[in-house]
């Protein structure tokens, strides 16, 4: 009986169809990430192109490219970069330095916590804009102006994030390390610095993101050079097609240099381990 049930059953049985193969991923993750510039393209075209808007406040994609092309043959572009890369990244380096080590300070210590952090949350709102007036009163615009504008840009998320990411490691993996009676250098390299990698690079990654904010609003306000000025020169001018062409340059660098932080990040992320 059970064996002519078994029998009635398999002839019911449907075959199951073969699974499909999933689509590769590789091309949607390129393409995908393309796709809001494409429609955006296509929108600015169709709005240049039907007159919607003049041409001095909206040229069309191709006066923007022929634009692009003068510039960086008669070096105006490469010259101008050069000068805000200059800027970027001795502030960069100064911002994240300073940046790094206040944030380990707070996240390690309670006592320097306790004192700095009132006055840092009340810094940190002020935007660096704001301190653009009372700076130009005590350099002037020279150069050093640019620089602590842009290190006062990338020192706050720096400061936070590494802060965060020290306070957040599990308090486990700090009480191990002091049963093991680790020195504190031994403790910090072994224990604190893996285990906050990841807020940390997001911190620096951030920090990059608001230096060429910062970047570009000084040498808008405060230069005489560079592709922030380049900007301006164009609006004062009404060509708003240099205008774009600074934004262009200015989304590409910061793009590469934070996928070039990614990659750092992911090495780092490959030879540390991560305690968490």
């Amino acid at each position: 009986m059970t064996s002519h049930t078994d029998a009635r059953l398999d002839a019911l049985a449907v075959p199951a169809s073969p699974a499909r193969p999933r689509a590769p991923r590789a091309w949607r993750a390129a393409l995908l990430p393309l796709l809001l510039p494409a429609l955006a393209l296509c929108a600015w075209q169709l709005a240049a192109s039907q007159g919607w808007m003049a041409p001095q406040i909206l040229p069309a994609p191709e006066r923007v490219w022929t634009s692009f092309v003068e510039l960086l043959g008669n070096g105006d572009i490469a010259a101008n970069f050069a000068v805000s890369l200059h800027r970027i990244g001795l502030g960069f380096l100064l911002g994240a330095a300073l940046g790094l080590a206040t944030g380990i300070a707070l996240g390690v210590s309670d006592t320097v916590r306790d004192y700095l952090d009132p006055l840092l949350r009340a810094l940190f709102a002020i935007p660096s804009i704001g301190w653009i007036p009372i700076l130009i009163l005590v350099f002037g615009i020279a150069e050093t102006l640019k620089i602590l504008i842009i290190a006062k840009a990338v020192f706050v998320p720096i400061v936070i994030h590494t802060a965060q990411g020290i306070r957040d490691i599990p308090k486990a993996h700090l009480e191990t390390a002091r049963v093991l009676r680790l020195r504190p250098w031994t403790r910090f390299i072994r224990v604190i610095a893996p285990a906050s990698l990841g807020p940390v690079f997001s911190g620096v990654r951030l920090g990059l993101g608001h230096a060429f904010i910062a970047l570009i609003v000084v040498e808008m306000l405060a230069a005489t050079e560079g592709i922030g000025y380049m900007m301006v020169w164009g609006r004062k001018q009404f060509q708003t097609d240099l205008v774009i062409v600074g934004m262009i340059v200015v989304g590409l660098a910061g793009f590469a240099l934070d996928r070039a932080l990614l990659a750092v990040e992911q090495a780092l992320n490959r030879k540390v381990p991560s305690h968490g």
